[in-house]
């Protein structure tokens, strides 16, 4: 079967703002006060945005690469609260999209959505409750963060065309900059926080998978971790070892840079260690050039009993809120930036590109990694 990951998707703030339905554009930030400030920056770099938009807009050219592409399931890092209440956690950045801009999730045909990540709480405790119940109107799975500690730990559950069932279990680490006081107990609702990345950390995960797991089931154990910048994950790439070594998922996704970093096969599993920004409103926003936080890169990745034996790249760049097919010297800036930042095992570099290629019948391009 053949999944769609991608890391942080962030509809709130200047995005919701040019959807149909946006919320108060007030936010709490040191040197801005109103979300309407990244649509001005954000036109001003790259072009004026006819408000309203469309809800499919932000995906742009995104929606017809994946109709090509065909995964069965498709699985984002929600990177907001959807919310219209709550109050913002004193943490500098708050994120909130409003519940009626949820379609815009929908009109990618999301399935499951990521929310162990450091904006679900920041509107606090409405704010987590609002997103929780938008979520569950909609129809759309979500893993990392619920009602009490058990519901925030136990996966997202999606049933497959070939009678299993894609488990996506989520969790974050300080590391991603979470608050250690949003973690989820037996009391309170919150995210499954992480308390460190020791082989006890990865063993408790690695007993609910083998209680949870049937066969067929394919997992994903999603993980907000890491620092926004820099390409190092030393001690990621331990846990996610570790992790593989008892529990088996079939990928690790990690999350939180805000530019794609390496990955790598081990073992016959994935492992991706940051997917970067899939949509977010920084583009106005200076700094980090060295990263090109404006390219951005879908992952479809093949799943066959028990291996990942495929792996695609869509890349991107952001431009007015949107995805837009990246040229070709972007694509294979992202391809060598991935490559060169990808792990060696016994002196072999792993995840070398294997091609760059149009996607046939529609305009784009797609990265092919050997694994």
């Amino acid at each position: 079967m053949k999944i769609m990951l991608a890391g942080d998707v962030m509809l709130g703030r200047g995005i919701d703002q040019v959807l149909p339905h946006p919320g108060p554009a007030d936010i709490f930030e040191s040197h801005v006060r109103s979300a309407l400030t990244y649509v001005k920056l954000a036109e001003a770099r790259n072009g004026s945005i006819a408000r309203p938009v469309s809800f499919d807009y932000v995906w742009g050219d995104a929606l017809e690469l994946l109709e090509a592409a065909g995964p069965e399931c498709r699985v984002v890092n929600l990177e907001t609260a959807v919310t219209r209440r709550g109050r913002p956690e004193p943490k500098g950045i708050n994120y909130r999209m409003t519940p009626e801009n949820l379609p815009a999730l929908s009109a990618a045909e999301i399935d499951c959505c990521v929310i162990a990540n450091n904006h679900v709480l920041d509107w606090g405790q409405d704010g987590l409750s609002d997103t929780i119940e938008a979520l569950d109107t909609a129809g759309l799975a979500h893993a990392g963060a619920g009602r009490d500690h058990g519901a925030a730990a136990g996966p997202a559950v999606i049933p497959l065309r070939t009678g299993g069932r894609l488990l996506v279990y989520a969790t974050a680490h300080a590391s991603a900059g979470v608050p250690g006081h949003w973690a989820a107990s037996e009391r309170r609702a919150g995210v499954a926080l992480l308390p460190d990345l020791s082989e006890a950390s990865a063993r408790s995960i690695a007993e609910r998978v083998t209680d949870d797991r049937r066969p067929g089931d394919v997992v994903i154990i999603s993980i907000h971790w890491g620092p926004n910048w820099g390409y190092g994950f030393r001690e990621e790439q331990r846990f996610a070892h570790r992790l593989i070594d008892l529990a088996g998922p079939d990928i690790v996704q990690g999350h939180s840079s805000h530019h794609p970093k390496g990955l790598e096969h081990y073992r016959g599993k994935l492992i991706l260690y940051g997917c970067g920004d899939l949509l977010n409103d920084y583009e106005g926003i200076r700094g980090h050039e060295e990263f090109h936080p404006e390219l951005a890169v879908i992952y479809l990745a093949e799943v066959d009993r028990g291996q990942t034996c495929a792996l695609e790249l869509l890349p991107f760049r952001i431009a007015r809120f949107r995805l837009h097919s990246a040229s070709a010297a972007e694509a294979r800036w992202l391809a060598n930036a991935i490559e060169s930042n990808s792990p060696r095992l016994d002196g072999h570099k792993l995840g070398l590109v294997e091609s760059i290629f149009g996607m046939p019948g529609v305009t784009g391009l797609a990265v092919r990694f050997h694994l």
